[in-house]
């Protein structure tokens, strides 16, 4: 092979993996939209009108979260322009940053039901059973994300598990998505969507969904099985004896 053809070929295969990689800047942007409809009737909506009235603590949440979705932005479009060294060393940041989300995630995850209790606005029934849902947020948030440092030196795999770290963190904002919470199917369609979609994508382009989305797409959903067990006497007691803690 001559230098002209070695030329095209490493100009041909530079301008395939750039393709790959703008696939992830939409795929993130789509998450990114999904946040912003399904908080935006309680939040961000509110923020605009001037409705500011939080708990610090559910505003630095707030905060922290957005920031998590603005920094996967940030990556996939530092490796989409082939930034890759820093990429790696915004990473490096990204590790510390994740686990103060999946901080503040337990933070307000018990937080919440205990301030709702003491308003006298819930139930200990239903707080009980939001901690159900928070904490198990970031259990699927957890384990996807620390998949992903794991395997942050492959970058095919350590991608997909960061796509389905954020889908895990989506599901309180399709939660509230209007219409959607009494249409269980719909609402785990539209989660599990940016992980579908990029099974969809890997058939297309591989010919099969790479391994990482398989597992992720499989845990995501036995994770969100959980919303079956909230009124389970199990879950109950042990939610009950959580609250009594923080009450």
């Amino acid at each position: 092979m001559n230098s002209v053809a070695v030329a095209e070929a490493t100009v041909g295969a530079r301008a395939r993996a750039r393709t790959k990689t703008a696939f992830y800047v939409g795929l993130s942007a789509f998450m990114v939209g999904v946040m912003l409809v399904g908080f935006w009737p309680t939040y961000f909506g509110r923020l605009l009108r001037g409705d500011i009235a939080r708990p610090p603590v559910v505003q630095i949440h707030g905060l922290v979260f957005v920031g998590w979705m603005a920094l996967l932005v940030a990556q996939v479009v530092l490796a989409w322009r082939g930034r890759v060294q820093m990429h790696r060393r915004v990473g490096r940041w990204g590790i510390a940053y994740g686990l103060l989300v999946l901080v503040m995630g337990v933070i307000v995850g018990i937080a919440a039901p205990v301030m709702h209790l003491r308003a006298g606005e819930w139930t200990q029934t239903r707080a009980a059973g939001f901690l159900l849902i928070t904490l198990g947020d970031m259990v699927l948030f957890g384990s996807l994300f620390g998949a992903a440092i794991a395997y942050r030196r492959k970058p095919a795999i350590h991608k997909r598990l960061m796509v389905g770290a954020t889908v895990a963190l989506l599901f309180a904002a399709v939660g509230r998505i209007p219409g959607l919470d009494q249409k269980v199917p719909a609402l785990l369609a539209i989660w599990l969507s940016p992980v579908l979609i990029g099974m969809a994508y890997d058939w297309r382009t591989r010919g099969r969904p790479h391994p990482a989305y398989v597992v992720s797409a499989l845990w995501l959903f036995a994770g969100a099985l959980r919303v079956t067990q909230l009124e389970s006497e199990i879950w109950l007691r042990t939610g009950r004896a959580i609250l009594d803690v923080f009450a």
